[in-house]
């Protein structure tokens, strides 16, 4: 799994937003985000687009962990609670998969571990293999 986290240091827009690549496993992952003022909105609570960011980093890192290349064909998000300042922790998990379609769900969470969102993903799973340094994963 070290290989599909260093696969995922080449996001740069995560990587711009501050969001950090913890934890990978088949199916699975964690990210996390330290809330910074560039996260904040109007009302100086982070932005939708922010924890969005970090949830669907969790989600691609947890579809694309079996080795081949896994696209978002359908994403949602629902705000449960306003998060202000600290770290955000975002946990992947495949739901269900069979060799074209994958679901995850993605549980943000705070310092507290309120649930601040959840967000639902349905992955394309394509054919092409990850481009990853001494790879063992094969698609399931």
């Amino acid at each position: 799994m070290d290989a599909i986290k260093e696969f995922f240091k080449n996001d740069r827009f995560a990587s711009h937003s501050g969001v950090e690549l913890i934890q990978v496993n088949p199916g699975q992952a964690t990210a996390r985000m330290t809330i910074q003022q560039s996260h904040l909105n109007g009302w100086n609570t982070a932005h939708g687009g922010a924890i969005f960011t970090l949830a669907d980093f969790a989600f691609a890192a947890a579809a694309n962990s079996h080795g081949t290349l896994a696209v978002a064909v359908n994403v949602s998000i629902t705000f449960m609670k306003a998060a202000r300042s600290g770290t955000l922790t975002a946990e992947a998990r495949e739901i269900s998969a069979n060799p074209k379609l994958a679901s995850y769900t993605v549980e943000v969470r705070d310092e507290q571990q309120d649930l601040v969102a959840v967000f639902q993903g349905l992955a394309y799973r394509k054919k092409e293999v990850l481009p990853l340094k001494n790879q063992t994963t094969a698609r399931d």
